[in-house]
């Protein structure tokens, strides 16, 4: 049955799923985008000046969608979960806080002139407005990953009277598994950037837009995918280490693990079944998930039976698992494929360039699973230890809840059509000839104009 607490969650899961997306790209293609700038200043090239022109419109657009979805994510904290900030919000307001006051205003403050000045201000101040605006949203992910990664792990903190108050800001910030999920979140912004950049890059490269240009950002892009993706997964794999030592019950429905086992298979593919606390048509390999989980064959792991009624479901999290995994494992093959071919020929494969076009937002795919298995492994905890998240939820009446929740998902759903179409339009787009500081460059159209 849809009762006010789950049509919340899935409310709060739809605003995250498509909040997320943008961020993901604006974190990593900021950085990206004062690379290009730093190139054209040093080298005079033209290909870096185009690059930088185009891709400052699909950041324009990034950022706004990002901006908007944030702040009708933050609404719900009072519509829909009222009791979290009444229990949490002496910590989580400080770090949202934080959040707005030293990135966002950054951010706000120089994407004006990055966007708009390039004719109005000197190069360099064009270039630190970027580098400026690139750090801002940096240092956004850092104070949300501190603030996610304290529900997770909370520390530094004393329970008065009901609530939380801090008692070492230093420990709430850098609670256990934060530096382990900023890095693994900064990687796989950039991997997503990545990808965005060699699909959509190969996709003007079929059309016959602007050839040389679109190789070399090929080119760049499978060099950076191929030192990214190997790094993601080690990172990916100190990140499990910790999650196992510090929240247990998510690693064991990861796994899909439910009895305490020494000498634990890992299990490649099931149908966790939690009526039966078992797995349907599990295919597994012995004992591997011990060696590496514990480092030895024959190490314990706990399973799920180890936390009775403190567990989270399974299903979501054992699929959204390996699905991340499963996209990592794409992006770490096609990045040495298209590494070797990128230096072997001049001349693209087709192929290639349509495999890559296909894989433009998969970066999309594994950040929308990776964050699932965070926050649905969270359950049913929404401060970990703290504060359930059933009695944090609203008593709205469920049929106001549905009302938003349709309203919510036909908007997210117009947008992030309209998004990818905007993207893909102005791909297609050909680049009039312009002068840019004396030199000869290809301009798109303006977001505006198109």
């Amino acid at each position: 049955m849809l009762d006010t607490l789950i049509l919340s969650r899935i409310q709060f899961a739809s605003n995250m799923t498509f909040h997320i997306l943008f961020p993901t790209i604006s974190i990593a293609l900021g950085w990206v985008l004062f690379y290009f700038k730093v190139k054209f200043n040093k080298t005079g090239e033209s290909v870096w000046s185009e690059a930088y022109q185009f891709w400052v419109k699909i950041f324009a657009l990034t950022f706004a969608l990002g901006v908007v979805s944030g702040i009708t994510m933050s609404f719900q904290f009072g519509t829909n979960w009222p009791g979290y900030m009444q229990t949490v919000g002496n910590i989580a307001g400080p770090l949202l806080g934080y959040e707005v006051l030293s990135a966002f205003f950054l951010e706000a403050t120089f994407l004006g002139i990055m966007l708009f000045g390039s004719k109005r201000v000197s190069q360099r101040a064009h270039t630190i407005a970027t580098f400026l605006v690139a750090f801002g949203t940096s240092l956004s992910a850092f104070w949300i990953i501190a603030l996610d990664s304290w529900m997770q792990t909370p520390q530094g903190f004393e329970m008065i009277n009901g609530q939380a108050h801090a008692t070492n800001w230093i420990e709430v910030v850098f609670n256990p598994s934060m530096p382990y999920r900023l890095l693994h979140m900064m990687t796989a912004s950039f991997l997503t950037v990545t990808f965005l950049i060699a699909g959509i890059s190969s996709y003007r490269y079929l059309k016959g837009i602007n050839l040389s240009g679109n190789r070399a950002l090929i080119k760049l892009a499978m060099t950076v995918a191929v030192v990214l993706a190997p790094l993601q997964i080690i990172l990916g794999d100190s990140h499990g280490l910790n999650t196992l030592e510090y929240q247990p019950a998510k690693v064991a429905a990861m796994e899909g693990i439910w009895e305490t086992t020494k000498g634990a298979p890992a299990v490649l593919f099931a149908l966790p079944d939690e009526a039966i606390k078992a797995n349907k048509y599990e295919i597994a390999i012995p004992k591997l998930a011990s060696l590496y989980l514990t480092h030895s064959f024959a190490g314990e792991v706990k399973g799920l039976d180890a936390f009775p009624g403190a567990t989270p479901p399974v299903a979501p999290i054992f699929f959204a698992f390996r699905i991340m995994v499963g996209i990592g494992m794409l992006m770490l093959l096609t990045a040495f494929v298209g590494f070797y071919l990128t230096r072997k020929n001049k001349e693209l494969p087709t192929w290639l360039l349509k495999v890559l076009s296909v894989m433009t937002f998969s970066g999309w795919v594994g950040v929308v699973a990776g964050w699932y298995v965070t926050e649905i492994g969270r359950q049913p905890y929404l401060v970990s230890g703290v504060l359930k998240t059933a009695d944090a939820v609203t008593k709205v009446p469920t049929n106001m809840v549905l009302g938003t929740l349709v309203m919510y998902l036909a908007l997210y759903l117009g947008l992030i059509v309209s998004y990818i179409w905007v993207v893909f339009y102005l791909a297609r787009q050909t680049l009039p000839v312009h002068i840019i500081d004396g030199q000869k460059s290809g301009l798109t159209n303006s977001i505006a104009g198109a």
